[in-house]
């Protein structure tokens, strides 16, 4: 429990090594807990759980230390010891040894004093200086060496400070591979005290919900029905609820950060239980070297939340964001690196609930941030009743009160305007420009109109089914979309904008394609042209 480090004593637990390489949880520091339980009967959060473990080792430290000094006499150069006294030498690691001899010392600058014969186990023999009076590190008022200048004496708190991170990750992992604790919400508490919830109390956390459409509802509310004894502390009632509800299918927790709230499962949104056909990506491996720095602005720009650049230096307040078809048809946003932080949040719950907040009319709505498939759902009737088509102009900001979000769009009176027109034709998608009425404003070049999804997703499956890569599809897309362009050219906003009509798909892996296909020809400013000569037909 102790070393020695040059001539001086340091206790083992104020060495940096000791805190950042070998400590380890072991039994002792979780049977210490468990009897930190049984004395508080209160749940404790992690926090408070790797302070008590750093608390409880400090202890340990001094206790041992003070077990090693009662074995013996502390030596100190200055004491006079007979033959087999028992010595414990701190500056030796507290090693005990037996005086076998004693005679006068023989040095004429130090003065009188003796020499002490000392066995150590083993066998071992060394001498050592007694009856010296002149200064040493080891005759002072205490018997213990005098700490050398650069050391110091390490409270908990910095412990914590310095290296607490590393100390809480490796006490969550031993608490949580150790069977006789419960946790919940970072919280933690012995299985064997927990009060029963039975199948009873459940089915009644679930009638509760279902008479409020579902829920959400935290669990207090959810206590007044279910009818634990109210001599159990209210903190142990509400964990031991919150322990049984997430360990049935039937529940669960969409409460944000510091808020436990309960849903029906079975009540939630299917686009929340399930992320839909048109959100889902099959990864495609691609060269992020191959992009210039004006196509990763470029990208940055679409704002794509399945992008691999990384998120803006800082988060805003409100965020503009261009409504791509995924999010159109199925009424979602995307949780891209520069809209998460607008919206609420939660440590593990991967779905959490809130409210967002029509800016036209002041109405709520239930929204869903899907964490695990990075979109937030529930925008659908907002987006049918406004008649936003895809390309349009999307205003995103914070709520007055936590866990509100409003949004709004850009416009306000229908203008007729020429739009790009997708139209289905046999295993291709078509393009023309006509005349449509337009509330919103848009980002003219992500601009697609669809008049009716239904075809153009029956040919998304179509395509899925048959494996057309991406680069057959944008060997379709391209020269379709160029032929509305008198240049004969197609900007990379609009072709990823038209390749996630037909299959989910970020910027990078589209851009990956155009820059290593020769058919493809870059004309500046983010502009392309096919030269079918130069296909290669892959």
């Amino acid at each position: 429990m102790v070393h020695q480090e040059g001539s001086a004593i340091q206790r083992q637990t104020q060495a940096s090594t000791y805190w950042a390489e070998a400590f380890v949880i072991d039994e002792s520091d979780l049977e210490y807990l468990a009897n930190v339980f049984l004395e508080r009967e209160t749940p404790l959060g992690l926090d408070e759980l790797t302070r008590l473990v750093v608390e409880h080792r400090l202890q340990q430290q001094e206790q041992a230390l003070q077990r090693l000094l009662a074995r013996g006499t502390l030596y100190q150069p200055k004491g006079d010891y007979t033959v087999g006294q028992e010595l414990v030498f701190p500056a030796l690691g507290f090693a005990v040894g037996t005086v076998v001899g004693v005679r006068p010392g023989n040095n004429p600058e130090y003065g009188e004093f003796q020499v002490i014969q000392v066995e150590f186990e083993g066998g071992k023999r060394r001498e050592f200086a007694s009856h010296f009076h002149r200064p040493h590190h080891l005759n002072t008022e205490d018997g213990l060496p005098i700490p050398s200048q650069d050391s110091e004496q390490l409270s908990a708190d910095d412990i914590l400070e310095r290296y607490g991170v590393g100390i809480r990750e490796k006490l969550a992992a031993a608490l949580e591979t150790h069977d006789k604790f419960a946790t919940f919400a970072d919280k933690w508490f012995l299985k064997a005290l927990l009060p029963e919830i039975n199948i009873g109390h459940l089915n009644l956390a679930e009638a509760v919900l279902d008479v409020h459409g579902g829920g959400p509802l935290p669990t207090e509310a959810l206590l007044k029905d279910v009818g634990l004894p109210e001599e159990i502390p209210l903190e142990l009632r509400i964990f031991a609820l919150d322990y049984a509800l997430q360990r049935d299918e039937r529940f669960d927790e969409v409460g944000p950060t510091g808020e436990v709230l309960w849903f029906l499962r079975r009540l939630e949104p299917p686009g929340v239980i399930t992320a839909p056909r048109q959100l889902h990506y099959k990864p495609i491996p691609y060269d992020p070297r191959l992009l210039s720095s004006e196509e990763q602005r470029l990208e940055q720009e679409i704002g794509d939340e399945l992008s691999a650049l990384p998120p803006p230096p800082a988060p805003e307040d409100e965020v503009i964001i261009t409504l791509t078809y995924p999010h159109r048809r199925n009424g979602t946003l995307p949780l891209s690196a520069r809209l998460a932080p607008i919206f609420p949040t939660a440590r593990i719950a991967p779905r959490v609930r809130f409210t967002l907040i029509d800016a036209r009319t002041s109405k709520e709505m239930p929204g869903w941030v899907v964490r695990p498939h990075r979109y937030v759902y529930g925008l659908e009737e907002w987006y049918r009743r406004y008649d936003l088509p895809v390309g349009a102009y999307v205003r995103v900001k914070r709520g007055n009160t936590p866990g509100t979000v409003i949004v709004d769009y850009q416009g306000a009176r229908p203008k007729s305007e020429w739009v790009r027109v997708a139209t289905p034709l046999g295993n291709r998608l078509t393009f023309e420009l006509q005349k449509r009425k337009v509330t919103p404003e848009f980002d003219d070049l992500m601009m697609i109109w669809v008049d009716d999804p239904e075809p153009i997703d029956a040919l998304a499956q179509r395509l899925e089914e048959q494996s057309r890569s991406l680069a057959r599809l944008l060997a379709d897309l391209v020269p379709e979309l160029a032929k509305l362009n008198p240049q004969g050219t197609v900007h990379t906003k609009t072709i990823y904008s038209a390749v996630n009509l037909l299959r989910r798909c970020p910027p990078g892996p589209i851009l990956a394609e155009l820059i290593s296909r020769p058919a493809f020809i870059s004309v500046g400013g983010g502009y392309w042209r096919f030269d079918e000569s130069r296909w290669d037909g892959a």
